[in-house]
């Protein structure tokens, strides 16, 4: 029996990192994706990972893309973390000797104003909604 050739081994190896890269690579975009609807953004160490892909698609600066989303992801979590300590001073004035965790009072606040999370603002008004200063007109009727 003849042995592999060296050439089509290293091309079976370079085939199965792609394979494997690319699943990687779908994994970790679906986590972050779903990371979106939980309580708090992802840190230092999803975001890092996502940079790390990305920086080596991107001419394989991994350690680069590492770091970078390392850094953001800190600071998006500290951004949300920031405001949320916001919501719990605003709830906590609107409701004296209120107990429990910020996190519990920013969602609390946020229940309370109709805001969505990672924003301080209302949310925006329905389309059908009647104008300021004004009476709601039926939906076919138009302004002349």
């Amino acid at each position: 029996m003849p042995a592999p050739n060296r050439q089509a081994i290293e091309k079976t190896d370079k085939r199965m990192r792609k394979i494997v890269t690319l699943g990687l690579a779908t994994i970790m975009a679906a986590t972050i994706g779903t990371a979106a609807n939980a309580s708090e953004p992802g840190g230092c160490l999803k975001y890092g990972a996502a940079g790390a892909v990305g920086g080596h698609v991107a001419n394989h600066h991994g350690v680069l893309g590492a770091a970078a989303g390392c850094a953001a992801g800190m600071y998006r979590r500290h951004e949300y973390r920031k405001e949320a300590r916001a919501k719990a001073a605003l709830y906590d004035k609107e409701h004296p000797g209120s107990k429990g965790t910020y996190q519990q009072k920013a969602t609390a606040y946020d229940v309370e104003h109709s805001t969505t999370p990672g924003t301080m603002q209302p949310n925006q008004q329905q389309p059908n909604a009647a104008p300021q200063g004004g009476e709601a007109q039926p939906e076919g009727a138009q302004h002349l």
